[in-house]
C-alpha cells in the first residue's frame, strides 16, 4: 500500500475524510459496525491513537456512535446528513473555483461528459 497522507491536513483528518467516504459509499451500512481501531490501525499502518482521534471526529460529527464494549457503530441517517454536508462543502468551497477554471477554458455544461470516468 503506497503512503496516502500529504500534509495538507492531519493524519488524523485525513483518515475521517477516508472513512467519511466510505460511509457515504455504504460501507458499512448504516446501524453496522466500524472495523476495530486495531483493525484500521493496520489496514492504514498508521499508530491506534491517530486512529482513534478519526474515529472520534466522526463521533463528534453525528456519524458512528461509540456502543461500550461493543466498538464504533454507524449511526442511522449518518450517510443523508453526510452527503448533505459534503454537498453543501463542494458548492461553497469547490464549485467557485471549478466553475471559473471551466470558464477560463470555455468549457461549458455541453462539453462535459457525466457518464465517463
Amino acid at each position: 500500500m503506497h503512503n496516502p497522507w500529504n500534509d495538507t491536513a492531519p493524519i488524523y483528518r485525513q483518515l475521517a475524510q477516508q472513512l467519511a467516504g466510505q460511509l457515504l459509499d455504504g460501507d458499512p451500512p448504516e446501524g453496522q459496525p466500524m472495523p476495530s481501531v486495531r483493525t484500521l490501525a493496520q489496514q492504514y499502518l498508521i499508530n491506534p491513537l491517530t486512529v482513534s482521534r478519526a474515529l472520534q471526529s466522526l463521533v463528534d460529527e453525528g456519524f458512528l456512535e461509540p456502543r461500550r464494549g461493543l466498538g464504533m457503530y454507524v449511526t442511522e441517517g449518518a450517510r443523508q446528513r453526510l452527503m448533505t454536508s459534503e454537498r453543501d462543502a463542494f458548492l461553497r468551497d469547490e464549485w467557485p473555483v471549478l466553475r471559473e477554471r471551466l470558464r477560463r477554458m470555455g468549457l461549458s455544461a455541453k462539453d462535459l461528459n457525466w457518464e465517463s470516468h
